[in-house]
């Protein structure tokens, strides 16, 4: 691809050698492992586990989380990088990757003990285990203080009872971040072990998106959690609230890789179609079309690049990730 059609604002002059690396390897890693096999896995509804030991070796699992606990820590431009990348190559794979270190890694590392952190994170980034995030409910979605699973304290820890809905990487998930209402109603945040008696992860079947991607139903009868595995640094719906900007911070890079694929296979198929004895990218009206989409992706591109500034330099506030997320997946 020539300058323009992937840097029409030479945005790449605005990166680290380092950054430039790691998205580098990250997008060959996608062209040579995920092009190849992601219709064949859309087609059969299938997510492909066999990657995920390999996604692990890139670092990619909560790769902006600090190096003690086995993670790459990176910058976030960086992190944001990898996940633009990932949804070049499909959005399910993202979802995959955003999901088991912005949602299930991330809360660990913030409101875990030391000891949690120990014994999970590491694990977590060499992808041996993986996790789900369990808040949103069939009748909870963008109101999660509605919440209706609860968390009983009971002798020897607590009594888990509820359900949740539309969760990605449930069925596979080896963990769960389960967030529950006490029974003085403060949602606190629980760790629940795949084999926990009482739950179940039943996978939604027939989807007609994402279908590279796992997404199940969580369900919890009478589940008896020790104390230790409640996320003690959790106290309110203050604390899933701090995971959600942490995956749609990847999702406002994610949205530029998928349309900047986009733009390339639309770009590349009016080159090679001939109509009238000429390519259509040849006519006007195709090439307006071309020019208003690398527009907005170049708006998107830098929108994305300053949010990640501002978050490596600690400035950046939730509502600066909502607009990123809103422009770049709508565009």
């Amino acid at each position: 691809m020539s300058l323009p059609e992937v840097d029409f604002y030479r945005i790449d002059t605005l990166l680290s050698d380092e950054e430039k690396m790691i998205r580098q390897s990250v997008r060959t890693f996608v062209d040579e492992r995920i092009r190849p096999i992601i219709g064949r896995c859309f087609e059969e509804s299938r997510f492909p586990k066999e990657i995920i030991p390999e996604l692990a070796s890139l670092g990619v699992f909560g790769a902006n989380l600090p190096e003690k606990y086995g993670c790459a820590g990176v910058s976030n431009v960086a992190y944001g990088l990898i996940t633009q990348e990932l949804e070049a190559g499909d959005s399910g794979i993202r979802s995959f990757a955003s999901v088991q270190g912005a949602l299930c890694m991330y809360p660990i590392y913030a409101f875990g003990t030391e000891e949690q952190r120990q014994r999970w994170l590491p694990r977590m980034a060499a992808g041996e285990v993986i996790g789900c995030f369990g808040l949103t409910e069939p009748n909870s979605g963008s109101d999660p203080g509605s919440m209706r699973t609860t968390a009983r304290k009971v002798d020897g820890g607590w009594l888990l009872n509820g359900n949740k809905a539309w969760i990605t990487n449930g069925a596979i998930a080896d963990i769960a971040i389960v967030w529950a209402k006490t029974d003085d109603g403060t949602i606190r945040g629980f760790l629940v072990e795949k084999g926990t008696p009482g739950f179940t992860a039943p996978e939604v079947h027939h989807k007609l998106s994402l279908r590279a991607s796992v997404t199940s139903e969580l369900f919890f009868q009478d589940c008896l959690l020790p104390e230790e595995n409640l996320l003690a640094g959790t106290k309110g719906l203050k604390s899933p609230l701090m995971c959600l900007p942490q995956a749609r911070y990847g999702i406002a890079w994610g949205g530029v890789g998928a349309a900047r694929d986009c733009y390339q296979t639309a770009l590349e198929y009016a080159k090679q179609r001939v109509q009238f004895d000429r390519p259509i990218a040849a006519f006007q009206l195709t090439q307006e079309k071309l020019a208003r989409m690398i527009t907005e992706i170049t708006k998107a591109q830098l929108l994305a690049l300053q949010l990640g500034r501002l978050k490596d330099a600690g400035l950046m506030d939730p509502v600066h990730v909502s607009m990123g997320k809103m422009n770049n997946v709508e565009m």
